[in-house]
């Protein structure tokens, strides 16, 4: 039997989670007794547009299936399509991708979208919030960048389900990471009425710029001030073992969501359907959860 090959196009190796699909991916690998290729592109959509193209382009190092993370403001349709027309399958990760309905009525190969449940990323954010607020308040909700599904999805599943005795003020970050998180909050705080305004949390999309944002509070001049910021309760997404989980732990977060690394499930589904196994389904979700659970929020609360 053909050893199969799959091409795994991922943002960057700076990013923790970025890391942890990395990994998840060698080890679904080894697991299927298949090859992959891990490419990282630097943050920048039209390298990894072009990375892609040459791979599915390649007459000599062409694989059964690409696996990748838009992070432009694109799903990159046409790499997708090319690559189907090339008779190599897609999983598209943690993306909206209004053309895999179209490339599955007549593809080949397996074409899907394997992602985390945003939305339900961010109803989880939201009991989070309600258990450390239980009286309520204002919470700051520090967003991944404007462009990226993930956030926009996050931004809408907690706004859905946010109590209504918690109000939020919203910032954005111009990338998913601790120096993204850092600048968002350091040019939020020179506005003239960031520091008085009564924040009871600090809400962030994922675990790395809940860390920027606490290195940002941690240098204002002010020692009443900055002791004050750094007293709330900073919450997270990810929840990766070596760093989410970990600061939660340490007392840096107050708590985090365990986000299951997904290459590896779409890595499963397209060898099991590329040895003849059946067409995944459209769209594999995993299921995020709490760390600790809400349950345990709450109770830490009544204890303090």
């Amino acid at each position: 039997m053909k050893k199969l090959s799959i091409f795994v196009s991922l943002s960057t190796n700076t990013n923790d989670f970025q890391v942890g699909l990395a990994e998840s991916a060698q080890a679904a690998a080894e697991k299927l007794g298949i090859t992959v290729q891990i490419s990282y592109a630097e943050n920048n959509p039209i390298v990894q547009s072009q990375q892609l193209l040459k791979i599915v382009q390649s007459t000599s190092a062409r694989p059964d299936a690409i696996v990748f993370e838009p992070f432009g403001s694109t799903a990159l349709p046409q790499v997708a399509r090319a690559a189907v027309s090339a008779g190599i399958g897609v999983a598209v990760l943690n993306w909206q991708a209004d053309y895999i309905a179209e490339l599955r009525r007549s593809a080949s190969v397996p074409v899907f979208i394997c992602s985390s449940n945003h939305r339900e990323i961010g109803r989880i954010q939201a009991q989070q919030a309600a258990a450390l607020l239980p009286e309520g308040g204002n919470v700051l909700h520090l967003q991944g960048p404007s462009t990226s599904y993930g956030a926009q999805e996050r931004a809408t599943g907690m706004n859905e389900h946010n109590p209504k005795n918690i109000n939020t003020k919203t910032i954005k970050s111009a990338a998913w990471t601790e120096e993204g998180g850092y600048k968002a909050v350091a040019s939020w705080l020179r506005l003239s009425t960031s520091q008085t305004e009564p924040i009871g949390a600090i809400i962030a999309q994922n675990d790395l710029m809940a860390i920027g944002a606490r290195k940002a509070f941690s240098e204002i001049l002010t020692i009443m001030d900055r002791e004050r910021w750094l007293s709330l309760p900073y919450t997270g997404v990810d929840g990766l073992a070596q760093t989410g989980q970990a600061w939660v732990r340490q007392g840096l977060l107050a708590a985090t969501v365990i986000v299951p690394p997904n290459t590896g499930l779409a890595l499963e589904a397209i060898v099991h359907a590329l040895r003849g196994g059946p067409q995944p389904p459209e769209v594999v979700l995993t299921e995020p959860k709490s760390y600790p659970s809400i349950e345990e929020l709450k109770n830490r609360r009544v204890t303090k």
